[in-house]
């Protein structure tokens, strides 16, 4: 019998591998408002979204051993999610700043029906050009640059290690669209679940591997199979 090759393109190199995973339900969720960082009214965790984290923090449990950090947004419901991983995996938190959600300035709080009927040209450019911003927000080109530079410091820092991050849509997909090569555009072309998990390793000679995305606990969806 011929041996079992290797997983993936970065078979036998040290990876570091990043275990991403978005922030549980708020306020704004449910109404798919949106909702930015600091800048905005920045909202905790409800009670729903505590509950999420902690079934995505018990799928994650068998990691314990091989976690070397919690990386975490400073945005309130992403750093609550960041101490609910950190408590159940007994590994420490660390806050990294350029891992925080978009802003989105005026349309703060605003769902996507009501940004379109207040700000349809607005919108519309935004959704056709990464380099627009919102009203008084920030641009996924602009967003992009310090989400890359959180992510440098990570994998100096932790390397060859494995990290859980707590964040947001944006910086995740930010982060996979970089893991791929792809143009950040294609942000606009993912979805992520709230309290969601996406595993992206990254090797030592710059290659990258998406090995999930938007991975859920069994108990929340039966077709969440994915493995890492």
């Amino acid at each position: 019998m011929s041996e079992k090759p290797a997983r993936g393109w970065g078979a036998g190199a040290e990876a570091t591998t990043l275990v991403l995973v978005r922030h549980g339900v708020t306020k704004h969720t449910a109404s798919k408002a949106f909702s930015g960082g600091l800048g905005g009214d920045n909202p905790p965790l409800t009670q729903e979204g505590r509950e999420q984290v902690l079934l995505t923090a018990e799928w994650l449990k068998p990691l314990t051993p091989a976690v070397d950090a919690v990386v975490t947004s400073p945005v309130l419901r992403a750093a609550e999610t960041g101490e609910i991983l950190a408590g159940t995996l007994g590994a420490r938190l660390v806050e990294e700043p350029g891992f925080a959600e978009i802003e989105f300035g005026k349309w703060e709080g605003l769902t996507f029906a009501e940004v379109a009927q207040q700000y349809p040209v607005e919108m519309k450019a935004w959704m056709g050009a990464t380099e627009v911003a919102p009203p008084g927000g920030e641009s996924f080109d602009a967003a992009q640059v310090r989400v890359l530079d959180g992510l440098s410091r990570v994998l100096e820092e932790h390397a060859g290690k494995t990290v859980v991050i707590t964040s947001h849509v944006s910086p995740i997909k930010l982060i996979v669209a970089h893991a791929l090569g792809t143009p950040i555009g294609g942000v606009f072309n993912m979805e992520l679940s709230p309290a969601s998990v996406t595993v992206v390793a990254f090797y030592g000679d710059g290659r990258a591997s998406l090995r999930l995305f938007n991975g859920l606990p069994v108990s929340r969806d039966p077709f969440a199979t994915g493995t890492f």
